[in-house]
């Protein structure tokens, strides 16, 4: 699912979660890695990284890919790996 809240309080969402009951992976797409995008400047890594840590504290194991990563092979055994890890 996209853009997925996962926290109970605070207003973070996730661009994706895949199952968030039983798998709990959460994957995050980090653009503007090349044109100074708010997530490579330090207040934005800060709070990128607060996000990320509540997340692992709440369960979720979280995948950080570039736009062009999402939907490759890469990506996608990535999630079939940890699926199966369970």
């Amino acid at each position: 699912m996209t853009e997925y809240r996962f926290h109970p309080v605070r207003r973070w969402r996730a661009d994706y979660c895949i199952n968030p009951v039983t798998d709990k992976i959460i994957v995050e797409v980090e653009g503007g890695a090349w044109t100074r995008g708010r997530h490579t400047r330090g207040a934005g890594v800060i709070d990128d990284m607060d996000k990320y840590n509540e997340a692992t504290r709440l369960g979720y194991r979280v995948i950080r890919v570039t736009p062009d990563d999402l939907l490759s092979a890469k990506t996608l055994d990535l999630i079939k790996d940890l699926i199966n890890a369970k």
